[in-house]
């Protein structure tokens, strides 16, 4: 059984229209092409698909008096922020909780301690609510409830710990470790420690240039082996005057590679027996995914050649990606439209300028009518929401403009005869100009005495306001000029929609994705009046200024999904 179709309305933002030649020759801004007014808007053109917004997802600048979208703004950075100071599950990717490693014991149990009340003490692991992972898989355990990440940088997989930089450096001096003999192999060198290692050893190499090996002698007069041998191979291509220089010859030492892990040798480990042992005895479902290995961030704990991280119970816990707080600005004028507080704890805006308040909000529904109803105008049989219409039968729908501000506006609807495409459906708007009420406070209506009461009942639902009318004259009736009702800040009028048929000649392509689905293009002015803003900085208003008004007036393009078609 289909899903039961929603109408919808999207809002087309003014970025995406194209502009006109003579307008980019420097020509006047005022004359149009000749087919611009003639243009319909296509919703079907691929073009369409990214710039077709909800009303929820567009933003209003007072300054040009635009709508604005979420791609022509311009955003910056107000304040990062961590989203959760815990981590990621490796697995699920869901949030990880600290818990305490120890389990607690029943109170009502007889054999249970008095103190089962208290809070355990450590260890304490990750543990994911959603896939049951923990952070024991992989033998981490942390000492303290807090503190999770400073804690985790300085433990390995399988719950050893690593020595920090200073701690190795702290060991070096050491000179009974002196006397020891080295490693025999370097598999606990990581990242940090390795790096350190080799910044030292080469610190001391450039401290004392004259340690040359007897091999070197001659390559470390040219220079060679210093870590800054490009430079100098470079001088020596370039002209330098490395060669004939005798004092710069007598400067230049040879430099030895480091020998031992203590200076930052790691040696790489090419044997894998243990990898494919544990591979054929897990299999695959013992692996991590593609995905998992990308979200892992840069281990340097571990060795950094043939890491380990190639299976599940190597996976550790991941940190939450940083956020940002954005503002946005017009990109016209620089206006800003939005603007969030920059303190982390609170959800607020300091500037939200949301379109939903400024231009009217269109709401669609099926419109069920008698079949005596009307005067020359086919009706419609009972509405199922969500319902296919029905191919060139007549469809009727309410469209329902609000209007959110103080000012009463006056709307003026453009649609084309029949829409565009492959199948042209023929579309009829009843009333194509009406005006909608100021968006007043409910206790002004409540407080009117009734004679006004009736008379403002009688003009919403389309009554005569005459004393001397006995009747109903075209109340819930279809009559072309006339609105169908009217409330406090809001109107509804009727669309005649005829379905076209889906049938296909022989030949033809078979129906697109969506292309059953009946969408109108309509073009929508809205006028209204408006105190005129003051220029002038710091300058008194004046009697005059504030009495003063201005016309101002917004048009956009409009797409309204009805419904489906019925396919035969």
């Amino acid at each position: 059984m289909a899903t039961a179709f929603t109408p919808y309305s999207y809002i087309q933002c003014p970025c995406s229209d194209i502009t006109p030649t003579d307008r980019r020759s420097g020509g006047s801004p005022t004359t149009p092409e000749p087919d611009d007014d003639d243009r319909a808007f296509d919703p079907r053109a691929p073009r369409s698909s990214f710039s077709l917004y909800p009303l929820e997802y567009l933003m209003y600048c007072e300054d040009c008096h635009q709508i604005r979208c979420p791609r022509c703004v311009a955003e910056e950075i107000v304040t990062y922020y961590c989203p959760n100071c815990l981590f990621e599950c490796p697995v699920c990717v869901g949030p990880l909780a600290v818990t305490s490693v120890e389990t607690k014991p029943d109170p009502n149990l007889l054999a249970a301690p008095d103190n089962s009340a208290a809070p355990l003490a450590g260890p304490y692991a990750l543990t994911c609510s959603y896939c049951l992972w923990t952070s024991t898989e992989v033998g981490i355990q942390f000492d303290k409830p807090n503190g999770i990440h400073a804690q985790l940088a300085k433990l390995r997989n399988g719950g050893t710990t690593r020595l920090t930089a200073k701690e190795r450096k702290e060991r070096r001096k050491d000179p009974s470790y002196k006397a020891q003999p080295p490693p025999p192999d370097s598999q606990d060198l990581d990242h940090e420690a390795q790096f350190a290692n080799l910044k030292a050893f080469y610190q001391g190499q450039l401290a004392d240039p004259n340690t040359a090996d007897a091999g070197l002698a001659l390559l470390g007069d040219l220079g060679f082996s210093s870590p800054t041998s490009l430079s100098r191979i470079m001088s020596i291509y370039t002209g330098g005057s490395l060669l004939h220089d005798k004092k710069a010859k007598t400067r230049l030492g040879a430099m030895r590679e480091a020998l031992d892990p203590d200076e930052g040798l790691l040696v790489a480990s090419l044997d894998e027996s243990a990898a494919i042992s544990k591979l054929r005895s897990e299999g695959l479902d013992g692996t991590a995914s593609t995905a998992q290995l990308v979200g892992q961030p840069p281990n340097m704990v571990e060795p950094p050649l043939h890491g380990n991280e190639r299976f599940l119970d190597t996976l550790r816990p991941v940190p939450h990606l940083l956020r940002t707080k954005r503002s946005k600005r017009c990109p016209v004028c620089r206006h800003i439209i939005s603007k969030p507080e920059s303190k982390v704890q609170t959800t607020r805006f300091r500037i939200r300028l949301v379109a939903g308040s400024y231009i009217p909000s269109i709401s669609i529904r099926q419109l069920a009518l008698s079949s005596g109803t009307g005067s020359g105008t086919s009706a419609s049989g009972p509405a199922v929401p969500g319902a296919p219409l029905e191919p060139l039968k007549p469809a009727h729908f309410l469209l329902t403009f609000k209007n959110p501000i103080f000012e009463t506006i006056k709307v003026t609807l453009g649609a084309p005869a029949t829409t565009p495409g492959r199948f042209a459906s023929r579309v009829t708007v009843l009333c194509p100009e009406f005006e909608v009420d100021a968006n007043t406070d409910v206790w002004d209506e409540a407080l009117k005495n009734n004679a006004e009461r009736d008379r403002e009942l009688r003009r919403r639902r389309g009554e005569s306001v005459s004393a001397n009318s006995g009747g109903i004259s075209s109340a819930n009736q279809l009559e072309v000029g006339k609105i169908w009702e009217r409330g406090r800040n809001w109107v509804s009028i009727v669309v005649e929609v005829v379905p076209a048929s889906l049938a296909l000649a022989p030949g033809n392509p078979p129906l697109r994705e969506d292309e059953d689905v009946l969408e109108i293009p309509m073009f929508v002015r809205v006028e209204w009046e408006a105190e005129m803003a003051g220029d002038e900085v710091g300058a008194a208003p004046s009697r005059s200024n504030s009495e003063a008004r201005e016309k101002r007036e917004l048009a956009y393009w409009c797409v309204l999904g009805v419904g489906r078609i019925r396919q035969r």
